[in-house]
């Protein structure tokens, strides 16, 4: 007896390891993406055969020598729910599978802002009953290498799971069920206050000599990390206890505790970290695209961004196997009107950051949805998450799903001098109007001669066109507009989208010399 049941401890892992396996992303509630054959991968022993089946179809794969294995299935139709059955050593069933439109939702904190906490969250929350709409949510995870897999699961809309839905993931899927009538699946990955080079792979932050300095910066980071460490533990937190035990004595608040230094090589600050945790893993799952709210923590560099942005994407469609940009739609969330109003117009970090968005949208496959007239002076997180979610929706549905409707505001396209005015042209400019309290006085505009002295404008809408004028400047050569951290914003086309904030010189930046 007893050599039998050594025995069968001996055999227990081999069978274990046969069994096949699948990661997170595969698990009841998931959302397939229809109409293109849609990957669908494990893991089991070398050399098993495994089957896929689903509706009609019945696909095989055997493992390869490394344990993987992988079919495509037949590009499916719309479904409400069925079962996804995987067959090898063992059985598999994924039930209530659904067969839409699957959406990535990445960037850093107002995209992972939940809808808890979102404006006017308690109706939503309460309205938010849908089955065919749901979201799973990737665990944050560092790594300095590819991984295979995430933790997470999917969640069905409803009261007891929106709340913890991206608020403006939760705004653009309701509004692509609403407008597509099709099941639609949100994938999450977000973490904040993390910057775009964290997100990108490191082949492609090397790929590009502009990027040399971030990567050796981050080098000696890494190199100097233990040490600032050792002083953090030792000198740091020791005078930060002993001014807290003093203010405790005292009756008196205890100071905050310092944060620990950033730049280890689990930082998710580190270039490549949560591509390689927390984007990799999700590669071949088939989606139409992706949205993108990110942008803060790279304001500093934002004349980088103008590459970085552009990278990143293409190394996203590069890992999907993407040849036509159209064919993976990405969905930028330009950067809301934040900090204090300045009284004088000049430059700014997050105007540049704003410009260098604006451009990536500009690039085939890629738009963008503006928050430029709903943030907050004092909160970097603004409450109003629905109308984000709507305009990306409206540039989705526009760009992506072909529909004719209007999903942009006002864009300049070309100025022309008139004495010491400067008429500016616009495209989506119909219904061209200021939502400026006085009609008359329409704010957000500055003005510039050769000298590169910047002045608030008048400005007049003459249909489709703006004209904008100070009468100090006699030959007037740029204009700008919306061009500051919180800029006013009060241009407006018919179908209610903001102008977007833009400048007809290309004088360098403040950000234009930071790596």
């Amino acid at each position: 007896m007893k050599r039998i049941l050594i025995l069968g401890l001996v055999l227990a892992p081999i069978v274990a390891r046969a069994d096949v396996k699948m990661p997170s992303l595969f698990g009841d509630n998931m959302v397939l993406q229809r109409g293109v054959n849609v990957p669908i991968w494990g893991e089991a022993a070398p050399g098993e055969k495994v089957t896929v089946k689903v509706f009609n179809q019945s696909k095989e794969a055997t493992t390869s020598a490394g344990g993987r294995w992988m079919v495509k299935l037949d590009p499916l139709d719309v479904h409400a729910g069925t079962t996804l059955q995987i067959n090898g050593n063992n059985e598999i069933k994924i039930n209530n599978v659904a067969v839409g439109e699957v959406w990535l939702a990445s960037g850093q904190s107002n995209m992972e802002w939940k809808l808890s906490s979102a404006g006017n969250a308690q109706a939503a929350i309460a309205e938010s009953s849908d089955p065919l709409l749901r979201s799973f949510n990737v665990t944050k995870a560092v790594a300095d290498t590819p991984q295979t897999d995430v933790k997470g699961n999917w969640q069905v809309a409803g009261p007891t799971t929106s709340g913890g839905f991206s608020a403006v993931g939760y705004f653009f899927a309701r509004e692509l069920r609403k407008k597509l009538n099709v099941p639609v699946g949100l994938v999450h990955s977000s973490w904040g206050g993390t910057p775009a080079e964290a997100w990108t792979s490191l082949p492609q932050l090397q790929a590009e000599a502009d990027f040399k300095p971030m990567l050796e910066g981050w080098e000696k980071r890494i190199a100097a990390h233990p040490a600032a460490m050792e002083k953090y533990k030792n000198e740091t937190l020791v005078k930060w206890q002993a001014d807290a035990d003093k203010a405790k004595a005292e009756g008196k608040p205890e100071p905050q505790k310092p944060r620990a230094p950033d730049g280890g090589v689990t930082s998710p600050h580190r270039p490549a970290n949560l591509y390689n945790a927390m984007l990799a893993p999700l590669v071949p799952y088939a989606m139409k695209g992706a949205i993108w709210y990110q942008g803060e923590s790279n304001a500093g560099r934002a004349y980088q961004y103008r590459k970085l942005l552009p990278a990143m994407i293409a190394d996203w469609r590069k890992a999907w196997n993407i040849e036509k940009p159209q064919d993976f739609g990405f969905y930028i969330v330009q950067l809301a009107n934040f900090k204090a109003e300045k009284p004088e117009p000049g430059d700014s970090d997050w105007a540049e950051l704003r410009e260098a968005q604006t451009l990536t949208a500009n690039m085939p496959g890629n738009g963008q949805g503006l928050a430029i007239d709903i943030g907050e002076e004092k909160d970097i997180h603004p409450k109003n998450k629905l109308d984000v979610g709507l305009r990306l929706a409206a540039a989705a549905l526009a760009q992506t799903y072909g529909q004719k409707i209007e999903y942009s505001g006002p864009v300049y396209s070309a100025m022309t001098k008139e004495g010491n005015k400067i008429r500016l042209k616009f495209t989506h400019a119909a219904g061209l109007t200021s939502r400026a309290p006085d009609a008359e006085l329409i704010p957000g505009f500055a003005i510039a001669g050769e000298d590169k002295k910047w002045k608030w404008a008048n400005a007049e809408i003459k249909g489709d066109e703006i004209i904008v004028w100070h009468n100090d400047i006699a030959a007037p050569v740029a204009v700008r507009y919306g061009w500051a951290d919180n800029p006013k914003a009060t241009i407006y086309n018919a179908a209610g989208f903001p102008a977007v904030p833009f400048r007809t010189d290309d004088w360098p930046g403040v950000t234009i010399n930071n790596k």
